[in-house]
């Protein structure tokens, strides 16, 4: 006797049984059957539909039978129960017409006449019926349609990677536009999906930018209302950073989507997860292998995904989950292709990873709007013909020019929001830098400094000038607006707002404005301190201090500003004047408060001042702050120190030191200090067998967003004498944008010679070359079937509480990395030396970085639990001394 039926399970976990399809098609039938029981007994010649018995087919043939009926009533417009019957022939006819590549269901009868289905694959997609070929608009029928019917072969031809000079956008806009009618008029986001391929597909940066350059060519003259949210989407964001608008989802989210809309159960969704740790890619692979869905795609436009987003970004409150659900399923659903699932799964979880960085966006939007226009714009563009034949250096000339120009606008008001409304109406002119310049409450993009090995570089680069040393403190750096009414914002370097982290510090603004100060941006470090001594405390206590909802009568953590430069007084930009000028006024303007609001420490000096320049980082460094800041503070140089100057009126200054290889010789060359002869031309070699030493004059004005030399930094982790850690590696992560393919970061651990274990101390993800990434890739293969490098789960004898992420993979500990650091922190994540110097906290690494493999050391030479323990007792019982000042917090976050 053969076995009971089993019910199938749904693929979504649930308990409850698929309905089949002649449940949902019993009317229809009993109908059918109605009019075959009122026919003539003679039906040999009889027109009445052959009533289609379920009991003997299974679900795929069922329902392609139905189907074909449903076509025939639609192309003969008769009622379905006087549709002829099907021949045999057309009915074979159309099962091949009709064939569904995927492997057929299927399906056996019992004793008892029940189908017992077969268990589906959880890569077979939905359940794959057959669409119509001949749809009618008529027509309310619901049948499942093909995800790849209405493919955009136009779109998918366009040549964007062309050099832009030979590119034509007219060629291709007209049968765009044909195509976009039927979707409302509006570019479709295949067009972005199209550069999206051809970007990740190449690793030129030239090719990157034609590419961004071209599709932006397409918007502009086609649809220039979509190319405000291409640009967002192309940059992997919706909002500028200061805005709060989050998408807020979780990988759960494009999970559950993922397996409602393609047909996934949890295994096949983690299989595939495994395979290719993407989402993007694991989305490709899903969408790929489903050939029908119920619903006809809406083709996706460029403006309703970024609107979609949006959305999903305001959703709020009691059920804006399954609001964020049901949108993520809708854009997912709507995707037609792989490709397009790709990218907007990508979008949805923040990592695009085609290198479109706000740089390349920049450049790209220059060099757009030098060559094309919005139809009804008036602003002039130059002839990509015309430029083709201009030599290379005045190409780059015209190019370097708009480019500059809209870096420079986004620098002041880094928001796409202001800056392409603006481009679209007037273009690239100097009209635009008067468009987007600073505004109060808008942060500016900080200016960054330089990184020097030591003093002897720094001292080297800045030859001939007169600088200011300033301690840079361990703190966060915070940019203050404060307008006429008395409203205070404060930013990050990130630009994201901190005010409501720092209300100590927005009711203590009013207290430090001087007389006739109405409106100021100024630039600043917040440090903990101790408010009775004035003590300076660590970047781990000010991280300890509460992020949102702050009230003053609850802060325990007190902060002081140290400010260091002036950007914005009474409506006026100050960025152009030099630095001695704005420092002269922040001190003159604004009124210290002892421990609450000051200046940073600094020390004028020039380059012949080694000693005391030496003793001043010394100092730094004993009050525990990172370094100290070096900044150029006038245009031109000290004529005492450099009296030479080039024959077009710039200082002559001597080379900017290179790193040395080891092949070439050690020996240095003093600087140029000779200024007896002046060449006969600036950039004359003095010797016929090397090349001059002359570089452009540092300028000592406010460049946002610039890392310039006219501002050094040399910090304690990037001298020679700081402390290394011999670590072990024991574990690794999955690499996200360019380094997706390797192992970053890596898990490191010291030796616990008392417990036998190798305890996580730190993740590291600097220092490492691509060459190395790639080796340590291969010598750490998971799926190397033969590999003893690797192991398939975290090793009894090591010690990690997973507060920093779960490992992809575990590595067979076999060998001893050298890596540098900047301090030792107690952490609540790691558990190294954990019960030495503190019960509750284990010991951490600030800012580590790879320097080599330690081919001599095995990994019972490793540091070990203890020393690291002396280690940070010694930076703890450095000489501290009641001091006054401060110093910059570091520009890069290291």
């Amino acid at each position: 006797m053969d076995s009971p039926s089993k019910r199938r399970k749904k693929n979504d976990g649930s308990s409850k049984p698929v309905r089949k399809l002649d449940f949902f098609f019993a009317k229809q039938n009993a109908k059918a059957a109605a009019v075959t029981d009122d026919a003539p007994k003679n039906t040999a010649n009889s027109n009445a539909p052959q009533v289609v018995d379920p009991s003997n087919l299974t679900d795929e043939e069922y329902a392609r039978r139905l189907q074909e009926e449903w076509n025939k009533e639609e192309t003969q417009d008769v009622p379905r129960a006087a549709a002829p019957a099907a021949k045999e022939e057309e009915t074979e006819s159309s099962n091949e017409l009709y064939k569904d590549p995927s492997p057929p269901i299927k399906s056996k009868l019992n004793g008892d006449g029940k189908k017992n289905e077969s268990k589906i694959s959880p890569t077979a997609g939905t359940l794959p019926i057959i669409a119509s070929a001949t749809p009618s608009s008529k027509s309310n029928t619901l049948s499942l349609q093909s995800t790849a019917a209405e493919e955009d072969t136009i779109t998918a031809n366009i040549p964007f990677d062309q050099s832009p000079l030979e590119f034509e956008p007219y060629k291709y806009i007209p049968d765009l536009q044909k195509h976009w009618t039927v979707d409302g008029g509006r570019a479709t986001y295949a067009l972005l999906t199209r550069c999206f391929i051809l970007v990740n597909s190449t690793t030129s940066r030239i090719k990157i930018v034609d590419t961004l350059v071209n599709l932006l060519r397409t918007i502009i003259e086609s649809d220039p209302e979509s190319l405000l949210p291409a640009v967002w989407l192309a940059t992997n964001s919706i909002s500028p950073p200061y805005i709060d608008l989050e998408l807020g989802l979780g990988g759960s989210a494009i999970s559950k989507a993922l397996k409602k809309v393609c047909g996934l159960d949890n295994a096949g969704l983690r299989t595939l997860n495994n395979k290719y740790g993407d989402a993007g890619d694991v989305a490709f692979e899903a969408k790929k292998r489903q050939s029908f869905t119920l619903r006809k795609p809406k083709p996706l436009t460029i403006k309703s995904v970024f609107d979609s987003l949006v959305k999903i970004a305001n959703s709020k409150g009691n059920g804006s989950v399954e609001v964020k659900q049901r949108i993520v399923e809708r854009l997912i659903q709507d995707a037609r292709g792989a490709e397009e699932s790709r990218y907007i799964v990508r979008t949805l979880v923040q990592h695009l990873r085609i290198g479109a960085v706000k740089t390349t966006m920049l450049i790209a939007l220059s060099r757009a709007f030098l060559l094309s226009k919005p139809p009804n714009a008036d602003f002039e563009t130059r002839n990509p013909t015309d430029l083709a034949k201009l030599k290379k250096e005045d190409l780059v000339e015209i190019y370097s020019r708009n480019e500059e120009i809209v870096k420079a606008c986004f620098a002041r008001r880094p928001n796409y929001n202001d800056l392409i409304p603006a481009l679209l109406e007037i273009g690239v002119g100097d009209e635009l830098l008067l468009r987007c310049g600073l505004a109060l409450h808008i942060p500016l993009r900080p200016m960054l400094g330089s990184i020097t090995r030591d003093l002897g570089e720094m001292l080297t680069k800045l030859q001939g000038r007169d600088f200011s040393c300033e301690y840079k403190y361990d703190g966060q750096r915070a940019q203050v607006h404060c307008d006429a009414k008395g409203k205070v914002t404060i930013f990050s370097r990130h630009l994201e707002v901190m005010t409501d982290k720092y209300p100590d510090l927005v009711a203590l603004v009013p207290q430090i404005r001087g007389e006739g100060v109405s409106s100021f941006i100024l630039e600043g470090e917040v440090v903990a301190v101790d408010r009775s001594s004035g003590e300076l405390k660590t970047f781990q206590t000010l991280a300890n201090r509460a992020r949102k909802d702050v009230v003053i009568g609850a802060v325990t953590i007190d902060v002081c500003l140290f400010a260091f430069d002036l950007m914005y007084l009474n409506g006026e930009e100050l960025l152009n004047r030099p630095f001695r000028e704005r420092r002269d006024m922040l001190r003159s303007l604004f009124v210290e408060i002892p421990h609450h609001f000051t200046w940073v420490k600094s020390l004028d000096a020039t380059s012949s001042d080694t000693e005391t320049v030496s003793a001043f980082f010394k100092s730094a460094l004993e009050l525990k702050c990172e370094g100290i800041m070096v900044k150029v503070l006038d245009n031109l140089p000290n004529p005492d120190l450099l009296d030479e100057l080039n024959e077009d009126g710039t200082p002559s200054l001597p080379p900017t030191p290179k790193k040395k290889k080891p092949t070439k010789s050690k020996s240095k060359k003093p600087p140029i200090t000779d200024t007896s002869e002046p060449p006969s031309s600036p950039i004359a070699p003095t010797e016929p067998s090397k090349k001059s030493g002359r570089r452009k004059a540092l300028l000592s004005t406010y460049e946002p967003d610039k890392r310039l030399d006219s501002w050094l930094k040399v910090k304690k982790d990037y001298s020679t004498t700081s402390e290394t850690l011999d670590l072990i590696p024991i574990a690794a992560f999955h690499g996200t944008g360019r380094k997706c393919n390797w192992w970053s970061p890596i898990l490191l651990a010291i030796r616990n010679e008392s417990t036998g274990t190798l305890d996580a101390v730190t993740k590291c993800m600097s220092g490492f070359t691509d060459a190395f990434y790639k080796a340590n890739r291969a010598k750490y293969d998971p799926d190397d079937p033969d590999s003893t490098t690797t192991l398939s789960s975290k090793p009894h004898y090591v010690n990690y509480g997973g507060g920093a992420g779960t490992p992809a993979v575990w590595f067979e500990p076999q060998e001893v990395w050298e890596v540098a650091f900047a301090d030792l922190t107690l952490s609540p994540t790691y558990t190294a030396a954990i019960g030495l110097v503190s019960e509750e906290r284990g010991l951490s690494t600030r800012f580590p970085r790879f320097l080599r493999v330690r081919e001599d050391k095995s990994i019972e030479e490793a540091t070990e639990a203890e020393e690291l323990a002396v280690l940070y007792r010694k930076q703890e019982s450095r000489p501290k001394k009641d001091e006054g000042g401060g110093g910059e917090m570091d520009e890069e976050g290291e």
